[in-house]
């Protein structure tokens, strides 16, 4: 997708000398040279050819260092109308290629393909769940009384919390009531169809002022999710284009009580379901407490309380034979969540949970009964946390084996010069299209040298963590869709690529990603009909 171009460079004049004296008004020289007069002075002609050399020199050296930097501005230059079929370059982790590739993007057989369109679940099942959800930009109130100028969903934010039952279809109707630049959902965590993943010039267009999209998806996995915009959402989502997504299982413990912790950063203020500070929530004396964590902020936060407490899941996925964790904290990632279960004293005691350093939930108490508990000096590993179990596939019979490295490197990223993140050594939209075929067993392997943390998100699948550094997993299988990754550290993960579609893979600190930091997963045989660019009206990062 890139322009080239190959600037000319020109060579300087040639040196002109001297001739012997010759009598004034005589020009027996021939063209180019000329006769030193009496008393031994330089011809006017040589000393301004010696004062145009360094000038010469300097304007070689200016076009020697410019002409490659106006090629590199030039080439990083994004078309106003564009395909993400045709970004970056294929990578097909060593597997095989496509037999009779597509010239487009040496993709898919010509006239085999499935349009990311078509792939939805059965249009005449009936849904079991309906939301309909109206999209405003407008200035609001929080639960705390705090105003805001940002996005809402049904007057609110944050959005109203859907809630079904696994195995239930549901149906969610999104209506652009007045969001200017167009907005979408995505449902983070959920392994969709591809159609319903909510990517705006990937997945479906935006939905423009007076436009609405249905999203149709099985919830088949029980567990905590979020859904947000997807479309320019580095402002949409911390402005509050947002909401909680909880998945219950067919058969629940009504003992257990079930308390949700959504936080959000409007505009530098720590919210917990749109309030400041502490809530409080009653719990009885010997009850348990189920505490379903999300962080939807752009960078890690962590959790902890000076009671003891077990990790049920992670991302919405099941831990095997979780323990008890005394004085360790956990990390929760951008994106992340994670279910926390407290048992609550038997002497009738609060326990304080606390979400990052400025608020928490206080079960059986309040902020003034229940003291703040120090922060522990260490957190909780969960390369070793739990029992292993059965994957379901082989990891070590992978059909392909990815790299994903991020860094950080001078360059341009369309015309703006600037130090960029980079993937694999590249610089967006030169990044890598992973490319898989259905039933692949897929290793990837993240590491990140880049100064800074990335949390790292797949669309519509989730990976299990194999070893971190090259320390190999030893507790329960961790499985994620997000996952921290540190300066200076290195993941090695896997997954059955078995959801067709063509995938974001990207970093969930959000202006991160609206600043290249964007790869996708791409299934062969599978294109996408909607472009991305300016003039199109879709900016999905």
């Amino acid at each position: 997708m890139q322009r080239h171009s190959t600037p000319e460079q020109s060579g300087g004049a040639p040196e002109q000398s001297g001739g012997a004296p010759e009598p004034p008004g005589e020009a027996s020289e021939p063209p180019g040279e000329a006769s030193e007069p009496p008393g031994g002075a330089k011809p006017l002609a040589a000393s301004a050819t010696r004062r145009r050399r360094p000038l010469a020199i300097a304007l070689l050296a200016t076009v020697a260092i410019l002409a490659p930097l106006a090629w590199l501005w030039y080439s990083s230059l994004l078309p106003d109308r564009y395909s993400v079929m045709e970004m970056g370059h294929l990578d097909y982790g060593g597997g095989p290629a496509a037999a009779s590739p597509d010239p487009a993007h040496g993709q898919h057989a010509e006239g085999n393909a499935t349009s990311v369109a078509d792939l939805v679940l059965d249009q005449q099942q009936p849904a079991d769940v309906h939301v309909t959800l109206e999209a405003r930009q407008e200035t609001f109130q929080l639960a705390s009384g705090r105003t805001v100028d940002g996005y809402t969903l049904n007057g609110q934010s944050p959005g109203p919390t859907i809630e079904a039952v696994q195995g239930q279809l549901v149906e969610v109707r999104l209506r652009n009531e007045s969001v200017a630049e167009g907005t979408t959902l995505h449902w983070h965590g959920v392994d969709v169809p591809n159609a319903e993943d909510g990517v705006a010039g990937v997945t479906q267009d935006a939905v423009a002022v007076g436009d609405e999209y249905v999203y149709r998806f099985l919830a088949d996995k029980p567990g905590t999710y979020w859904y947000h915009s997807h479309q320019k959402s580095h402002q949409q989502v911390p402005g509050g284009m947002l909401g909680p997504l909880v998945i219950a299982p067919k058969s629940q413990d009504e003992k257990v009580l079930d308390q949700l912790a959504l936080v959000h950063i409007y505009d530098g203020v720590r919210t917990v379901n749109g309030f400041e500070g502490d809530i409080s929530v009653s719990a009885e004396p010997g009850s348990r407490v189920r505490i379903r964590v999300i962080n939807t902020d752009n960078g890690p936060m962590t959790v902890w309380t000076g009671s003891a407490y077990r990790l049920l899941a992670v991302d919405g996925w099941d831990l095997n034979k979780p323990t008890e964790v005394i004085d360790q904290s956990l990390v929760v990632t951008a994106g992340g969540r994670s279910d926390l279960e407290i048992e609550m004293p038997e002497d009738g005691s609060g326990v304080r949970v606390q979400l990052g350093a400025t608020n928490a939930l206080v079960l059986g108490g309040t902020s003034a009964d229940v003291p703040h508990p120090p922060q522990p000096d260490t957190s909780l590993d969960l390369l070793s946390y739990g029992s292993p179990a059965a994957l379901g596939f082989d990891p070590t019979s992978a059909d392909r084996s990815f790299e994903y490295s991020v860094g950080r490197r001078p360059g341009f990223v369309n015309g703006r010069p600037g130090l960029w993140w980079s993937i694999n050594g590249d610089l967006f939209p030169d990044v890598p299209m992973f490319v898989v075929r259905e039933g692949d067993i897929v290793r990837m392997q993240i590491e990140n040298n880049s100064g800074d943390v990335h949390p790292m998100h797949l669309h519509g699948h989730h990976m299990v963590v194999l070893s971190r550094n090259g320390e190999e997993s030893t507790g329960s299988p961790w499985w994620v869709d997000s996952l921290n990754v540190a300066d200076g550290e290195s993941y090695d993960l896997a997954f059955v690529a078995d959801n067709p579609g063509i995938w974001m893979d990207h970093c969930h600190h959000l202006p991160h990603a609206a600043q290249g930091l964007v790869a996708h997963l791409m299934y062969e045989g599978v294109t996408a009909p909607y472009l991305i660019g300016e003039d199109t009206g879709n900016t999905p990062e």
